[in-house]
Order: C-alpha cells, then structure tokens, then sequence
C-alpha cells in the first residue's frame, strides 16, 4: 500500500503528485532468456583487446607471481599447509593483479587525455533538452530536514540551468517510523510553500516496504514511469548539480540504444577522521580506478544504485526483479538490486555506460568504521545472494564477471586471514612447535621463509605490496597533471603527506575489518539475515557500552593472539605486531577515527583535504547554508 499523504484513488491525484500514468513492468525470469544485441551503436571500439590486455594482463602476472611462490615452497617437496597457501595466493593475487591493470588503464587515459563518453563533456554548451526526466529521492527513516535540504540544493541548481519545466522531482518514502514520517510530510509541505505552490515537486509514501529500495523505484515506475522518458536516482546523501543533470538527460535524447548513464560520485563533507581519510581516497584513487574500468567495461558497465540516469522504458521492459529461490538468506528479495538490474538490462539489448569524466556528482560518505561495517554486512548478504542468480540464461560474460566480483570481494577478507595464518604455521610446523613444545627462542617467520630462497621470497615479497599499492601512487601522480585538484589536495608534498597516513590507518584498521568481514560472511552462510537500518549520515560517535558491544571480540582475538605469539617467542610478537595492535586496539582506534577533533586539525594542516572543501560548488554550498537553518 502506499499512501499519498492520503492519496484520494488511483486516478485523481492529490496535490502533490501528479496524475498517474502506468507502466508495465513484468518481474523477469532468470531461468530463460537470451541476450539480445551483442554489438550496441555506443560500444567503443576495440573492446575486445581492451578486456584482453585487463584481464590477460593480470592473468600474466598472476602467473610470474604464482611461478616464484612455487619455487620458493617446493625444497622438499610441497605438502598440503604448503599447497593451500599457494591455492590461496594465486587467488588473491590474482584478484589484486586486475585491480592494478585495470588502473593503470586508467591512470594512462588521465595522464594521456581521453575523448568523452557519449559527448559528456563539463566544458561544453548544455544541450537544450526535448524530454523529461523525473529525480526519485528514495528515502527510508531519514531525517527529513536534512533529506530535503539537498533535494531543494538541487532543484534550485537545476533551476539555474533554465530547463526546469523538463524535470519532476519525487520523495519516495518506504519510512516506518511514525514520527518520522510525520516529520516528513510537514517538511515537505513547508519546502513546497518555500519553493512556490507550482513547483514540480511531489511526495509518496509506501506503507508496504516489500522488496525495500529496489520495489519502492518499481512502484514508481507501474504507477507513473510512462509520463517520463528518463528517470535519475538519487540517495540520500546525494547530491548533484544542474548542469551534470541537463547533461545526463541530454545524452539519454541523443544515444537511444542506451538505458543508463553511471556517474562518478565524489565523497564530500566529511567531519570525522574516518569520513576525511575516505574522501581523501575517493577524490585522489578513485579517479584512476573508475576510468579503468569504464574503459574496459565498455557499453557493460554497472550500476551503483544511485547517482545514474536511467531510461524508464528499458528499466520497466527488463528491471522487474523476481524472488531468489534457496536457502536462507539466500532467498527472497534481491538486496544489491543494482548489480542484477544493471545485468539484465544488459540482457535486454540495451547499453549502460560509466562516465567518470563529468563531475558535479557527489555522496556522503560513512562517519566511521562502524558505520561502514554495518553498511557492509548489508551489501555482503546482498552480494553473496548473487550466486544465485550467476546461472542466470542470457546473461552478458561482462554481467557474469561483475557479479562474481562482487561475490569474491566478500571471501577476501578470510582468504587473507587464512593466507597469514597458514603462512605463520608452516614455519611453526617445520620449527617443530608442538605441546611439548610450546617455545621457540629467537623463532620469526619473515627469517624462515627468507632461508627458503631469499632473493625470491624477497621479489615476491615487493612484486605483491606494489602491486597492491600501486593504484593509490598512480593516483597522486595524476595530480601533476590537474593543478585545481592538486592544490586542493594540499600540493603534491602535503596531498603525498595525506596518502602515506591514509595507508597508514588503513592498515592498522585492516585486521578490524577483516575481522568482522569475516564474521559477516560466516553469518550469512549460517542463514543470518542482516537486517534493514537507517545509516548515519554525521555523527560516528559510539558510547563506550556500544564500542564494547561491537568490538569486545575484535579486542579478546588481539590480547590472545598477543599473548600466545609472545609465550612462542618475542621475535614473533614482534612480527605479528602490525595485525596484534589492530585488533588489541579496535575500540581506540574507532573512537579516534570516529572523533570530529582529529578531522578538524588534520583540516587545518589541510591533510586529506579535497577540492570540495576550499572552492565548494554552488549545489554544496546551499545544502550546507539550508541545512545550517533546519539546526538553528
């Protein structure tokens, strides 16, 4: 059900919705299908040396790695601790090897210049749009001032463009809680006086919350997608501006084998520690990532659920999503929505694009570790359900890799467990530790493995942390060529001062986060479902309580992993150190992180700082001015 603060019946609108006009949207099967138009008008050229140079690229160097690891395990033969270490490092290696090809594509398309996707172009004249477009703000226990703050920033920046008449502006609210959902309809009723009783701008609330976000953009498009050619989905937190907006729509009139456009939201206002390391991160590595992989992905890029302009048609034809079948929590509503969407579009014959080049796209990122942990249980019960739909008829191989990586993301973090801790016993085992002997003076792994073949061990050793770190130098590289980014990343020497603490923290954070993804993982496969929470949007304080609450077994895994490693010996307590102290400090090292005080005199030093921050865009300085009123 859904009410429309009421709404009077299906055919008389009332006043702040329009009048509906349905679209069809059958819920797509995926035990038939075939994939429908191989070869698209937009697919750039030469795609298929382009995933061939990613892919094989990485499988080379996958292979030279695997190849020395080998030679280093196979004195004396290779036995089984020895034979799954090396099935572990092929596989993460591997994973690793693509993430570094793949930027590197993009780090040589930002250094060399590159032409503009679907002519998306910021410097270019806006085009003058023939179509309409709906924005759908999708919105679930937020609060509402500060939901409806932005949305107002960009209805005006979409104002400034002259081309409002084109654009309808929807909240689509699945919120449960009746205080907030009061709040919500006031807030709304008072931006709609704010922004004049003829504004474009309309409010739904779905009572019925089934298939969560995915279903609340459906309902929209059966009960009024046929009045809009286009429709551009929003969270949030997002934000955009009117001319990146005009733009997107302009290229949906002009490319009609297309169905989305994917932006490239940039991380902004942060406060926190945590919050300034991931925009820091996003605005100088994320660049080189995401045009690497738009370059290899081609006409099959992927959809991040929001921040994108799709076509409503399309998406009606092929976007319905069915019920997984399974186990629990495997079954039921499809929760990474985005993935599968983006998949069967694909199926459908149409081209879904990524521009990383456009800008004016931005998002809020998590205030801290928690808060991004308890946002990654969500998405990994999300992910690991797509194996159920990897078997899926018709599916494009691009669509299939996509989702498999998306699977894998989620079994890294335990493979890296499992890989270190094997790594430690093989050493342990041929040192001769066992319950007679429980010591070891002066034993360390690094000098176990060093005697095995130092010079490869060594190579191995280097081959595999550049690679793993190569994506973050070859994004502050770029910034010698970007003077405006550079200088609002501190210069070279401050922006290089920013990525060596963000590695820094990341790593000391990293036993934390492998530990409670591994937990998540665990859960998911014993059936634990991960729930439906409204996220943090400012404040990642926790409580003391809730800090020992969340990390009390985070902290006893560190003090006994410590305490055993010291009892072997105090060489391997030395060794283990970096991975001891992020566990035995879990809840310090989230309370700090997650503090406004260290965010504030980094700012001041202009550490992790980002563009956004010195020379803000007009759609962010307005949020922020509007948002600073509803405080007041």
């Amino acid at each position: 059900m859904t009410t429309d603060i009421e709404a009077k019946g299906p055919s008389v609108p009332a006043p702040w919705l329009p009048a509906e006009v349905p679209l069809t949207m059958p819920v797509q099967t995926l035990r038939a299908g075939a994939l429908r138009n191989r070869a698209l008008p937009t697919t750039p050229r030469a795609m298929a040396w382009r995933r061939l140079m990613v892919i094989g690229g990485a499988a080379l160097l996958t292979l030279i790695a695997t190849y020395q690891i080998w030679w280093v395990l196979r004195g004396g033969g290779t036995d089984l601790l020895e034979g799954i270490l090396l099935v572990l490092f092929v596989g993460l290696f591997a994973w690793i090897a693509q993430a570094f090809v793949s930027a590197f594509a993009g780090f040589l398309l930002i250094i060399g210049g590159h032409r503009a996707r679907l002519g998306l172009d910021s410097d270019g004249a806006l085009p003058v749009l023939s179509e309409r477009t709906a924005l759908l703000m999708p919105t679930y226990n937020e609060d509402p001032e500060r939901l409806l703050a932005g949305l107002q920033a960009i209805y005006e920046s979409v104002r400034d463009t002259g081309q409002l008449s084109q654009f309808d502006f929807f909240v689509l609210s699945d919120t449960t809680r009746p205080e907030i959902q009061a709040d919500e309809g006031r807030a709304f009723l008072a931006l709609r006086e704010r922004l004049g009783s003829d504004a474009n701008l309309f409010y739904r609330h779905r009572t019925d919350n089934r298939e969560r976000k995915a279903g609340n953009v459906a309902e929209w498009v059966r009960r009024f997608g046929g009045a809009y050619p286009h429709m551009l989905i929003l969270d949030a937190d997002s934000l955009m501006t009117g001319e990146t907006i005009v733009r997107l729509a302009g290229a949906m009139e002009r490319n009609a084998d297309v169905a989305l456009v994917q932006t490239l939201p940039m991380i902004v206002n942060g406060n926190t520690l945590f919050a300034r390391m991931q925009q820091f991160a996003g605005r100088v590595y994320g660049p080189v990532i995401a045009h690497g992989i738009a370059w290899w992905h081609g006409a099959e890029s992927n959809y991040w659920g929001h921040n994108a302009i799709i076509r409503t048609r399309a998406f009606a034809e092929q976007g319905g999503l069915p019920e997984l079948r399974g186990i629990k929590p495997f079954r039921g509503t499809v929760l990474s929505h985005d993935f599968v969407e983006a998949a069967l579009l694909r199926r459908g014959g149409w081209a879904l694009h990524m521009v990383p080049n456009l800008g004016g796209s931005y998002e809020e990122g998590p205030p801290s570790l928690t808060d991004m942990l308890v946002r990654d249980r969500r998405w990994c019960q999300g992910n690991l359900q797509h194996s159920a739909v990897l078997p899926a008829r018709g599916l494009h191989w691009v669509s299939r890799w996509h989702l498999m990586m998306g699977i894998g993301h989620y079994f890294t973090s335990p493979m890296w467990a499992m890989l270190m801790l094997v790594g430690l016993a093989i050493p342990l085992y041929k040192a001769g530790l066992g319950w007679d002997t429980l010591t070891l003076p002066g034993f360390s792994p690094s000098a176990y493995w060093r005697e095995q073949d130092p010079e490869r061990f060594l190579w191995v050793f280097f081959l595999t942390m550049s690679v793993l770190l190569a994506p973050k130098f070859m994004g502050w590289l770029t910034l010698f060529f970007d003077r405006d980014t550079r200088r609002g990343c501190g210069g070279m020497i401050g922006s290089f001062v920013s990525m060596v603490l963000e590695t820094l923290l990341a790593a000391l954070m990293a036993p934390i986060t492998m530990y409670v993804q591994s937990r998540g993982v665990a859960e998911v496969l014993a059936g634990k479902d991960s729930g439906w929470d409204a996220q943090r949007r400012d404040d990642g304080t926790l409580p003391l309580s809730s800090l020992v609450r969340s990390y009390w077994g985070v902290t006893l895994l560190g003090a006994i992993a410590g305490v055993m490693a010291y009892l072997v010996s105090p060489s391997l307590a030395a060794w283990m150190a970096p991975v001891i102290l992020g566990l035995l400090l879990s809840m310090p090292i989230v309370a700090f992180t997650s503090a406004r005080g260290p965010g504030a005199f980094l700012r001041r030093l202009w550490i992790f700082s980002i563009p956004e921050e010195h020379t803000p865009p007009k759609v962010l300085v307005r949020a922020a001015q509007l948002r600073a009123k509803t405080k007041d």
